[in-house]
C-alpha cells in the first residue's frame, strides 16, 4: 500500500465531504476525477460524467440539504481502494414528520482526486438525494 498516496486521498475525500455538507458545488466537483462514476446499491444504478455529477449535486443541494437534520457518522475506514462512511441521517419533511436514513458511501479514489463514489441505500433516500439523477441513473450487472 502507498501510504502516502492513501493519506493524499483521505484528505481528498473528507474534503469531498466537507463541501457536500456546506453546500458548495464547485467545491465538492473540484475533488472529482474528470470522469467520476456513482454506483446506487443495491440498485445496481450507476451515474457517469461530470456533467450527470453536477446534475446530482445541483438537486442534492437545492432540494435535499434543507431537509437535513441530525446526522450521525456511524463509522469509518480507509482502504486502498477509498474511505467508507456509514452515516444515519434524519430528515425534516415539508409535512413536518422526521424520517431517519442509513447510508454507507465509499468515496471511491483516483489517480489525483476522486474516481466517484459507491453508495449504499434505500431507493427513497437515493430519489430524496438525486431526484432526476436517480431516473437516469443506468443499470450496470458488475458485481
Amino acid at each position: 500500500m502507498d501510504k502516502d498516496r492513501v493519506e493524499r486521498l483521505v484528505a481528498v475525500a473528507r474534503e469531498h465531504a466537507a463541501a457536500e455538507a456546506r453546500g458548495d458545488m464547485e467545491g465538492t466537483l473540484a475533488t472529482l476525477e474528470d470522469v467520476p462514476v456513482y454506483e446506487m446499491q443495491p440498485a445496481r444504478l450507476r451515474l457517469s460524467g461530470i456533467d450527470a455529477a453536477r446534475r446530482c449535486y445541483d438537486h442534492f443541494f437545492s432540494e435535499f440539504l434543507p431537509l437535513a437534520g441530525d446526522s450521525l457518522l456511524k463509522a469509518e475506514w480507509v482502504t486502498e481502494e477509498g474511505l467508507g462512511q456509514e452515516y444515519g441521517v434524519q430528515l425534516r419533511m415539508p409535512d413536518g414528520s422526521a424520517e431517519w436514513h442509513n447510508v454507507i458511501g465509499v468515496l471511491l479514489f483516483g489517480a489525483d482526486r476522486l474516481a466517484g463514489e459507491r453508495i449504499y441505500a434505500s431507493e427513497r433516500l437515493f430519489r430524496l438525494m438525486y431526484g432526476p439523477g436517480f431516473d437516469a441513473a443506468v443499470p450496470f450487472s458488475q458485481p
